[in-house]
């Protein structure tokens, strides 16, 4: 890459650093969970509109959509800005939302998962944009509710606004780090039921949860039989929640669910995941069911989808990958990136999963603390990976 370009890209990535840093704690401040990001868009569309962006607008499910440049090639720039839920509030050490900044890292609720990515997306499409290097390209930055279901957000993007992109970063935080693929998974519940009589008698009923308790510790021992890649890892399951329906606390429960995690490796699918539940011998008297996401928007809007997530790799050869490295040299002076993958999920599960869409993850902060009260990010990797996101487009142009 021309070293000239390579030095006024990073020349404008000092000269942004306190704006990105206090863009990044603002956006932290605004709660965003449960899916409910209007507020986090606002200030997040504000600033685009400020910095000049071509393009701004909320999709109709809610989710925040910039551009700059208008060339054949379109890059998206993946951020999700909806975070968890607090959780149990006595265990955070701070506010979650204003959080602390304490030896470089800034501890807040959705610092590292995602909130983190946004800024250096935001500043680094500014920058190409202000330094006349758009050429060839459509560049979008999309701020999405991702915690919910994995995918929904990006399959409305293609499917309900027509932007369907060439390429796609993902923000998940990586630790500095090129990821190409994560496991997939598929979301089931298994009922069981039974039937009711009071609780003093429980002789004269069927208790639901006690029909259940084999079908779990089945569950428990069911991971020996799951497939093992050499890329993506081994699949797993997890009962993940239990709820029971009872007439009275003084009454035999007369339905129990459980709900799965079932983390899914190549070779793997939700048909599988399905088969192999319904093959337990405990499960004579139960029922297993895949998952369906219709929940609305904060905007009223729903976007039905099932809730099965296939696993994706993109072939480290790819040029996409290869671009990847690239755009790693020239931000951090020729260093050698690390190619990995993640252990969680994220709208990966659709970009590549489900649309085949070339997609790689960069990000600042390590996903060890996303969705704990540890949540956190360093601030230098917030401000120094929008040098990549920068480098990347004019990488792949080579």
């Amino acid at each position: 890459m021309d070293t000239g370009i390579v030095t006024k890209i990073k020349e404008e990535v000092k000269k942004h650093e306190n704006a990105i840093v206090k863009f990044m704690r603002d956006i932290v401040a605004i709660p965003s969970y449960e899916s409910k990001i209007g507020d986090v868009v606002n200030r997040i569309n504000q600033e685009m509109k400020n910095l000049g962006f071509d393009e701004v607008f909320v999709d109709k499910m809610g989710n925040s959509v910039g551009r700059v440049g208008s060339g054949t090639t379109k890059i998206v720039f993946d951020s999700h800005v909806d975070t968890v839920g607090i959780a149990d509030r006595s265990q955070w050490k701070w506010d979650p939302f204003q959080g602390k900044v304490e030896n470089g890292f800034l501890y807040g609720l959705g610092a590292c998962d995602e909130k983190g990515s946004t800024p250096g997306m935001i500043y680094a499409l500014k920058i190409l944009k202000d330094l006349n290097l758009l050429n060839g390209f459509s560049l979008y930055y999309f701020g999405n509710m991702e915690e919910e279901c994995d995918g929904i957000a990006p399959n409305s993007l293609v499917e309900t606004e027509k932007i369907k992109p060439n390429f796609v970063i993902i923000g998940e935080p990586t630790c500095m780090r090129i990821y190409r693929g994560h496991r997939g998974r598929v979301e089931m519940k298994v009922t069981t039921k039974g039937r009711t009589c009071h609780a003093s008698a429980p002789e004269r009923g069927e208790n639901a949860v006690y029909k259940m308790v084999p079908i779990v510790q089945e569950i428990s021992s069911m991971s020996e039989r799951f497939r093992n890649d050499p890329f993506l890892g081994k699949g797993s399951i997890v009962v993940s929640k239990i709820e029971c329906k009872t007439p009275s606390l003084n009454a035999v429960p007369d339905e129990c669910t459980i709900y799965l995690d079932r983390r899914l490796t190549f070779g793997e699918n939700e048909k599988i995941a399905i088969d192999e539940i319904e093959s337990l011998p405990s499960m004579k008297h139960a029922k297993v069911e895949e998952l369906f996401f219709d929940a609305p928007s904060y905007t009223g809007f729903t976007f039905p989808v099932s809730k099965y997530y296939p696993p994706w790799a993109l072939d480290p050869k790819h040029p996409l990958v290869q671009a990847g490295v690239d755009a790693f040299k020239a931000a951090y002076d020729q260093k050698e990136p690390i190619i990995d993958k993640w252990t969680f999920s994220t709208n990966g599960t659709y970009w590549m999963g489900k649309a085949d869409i070339p997609s790689i993850g960069f990000g600042p902060g390590n996903e060890i603390y996303a969705h704990t009260v540890n949540d956190q990010v360093p601030l230098d990797e917030v401000v120094s990976c929008t040098s990549f996101y920068a480098f990347l487009p004019l990488s792949l142009r080579k």
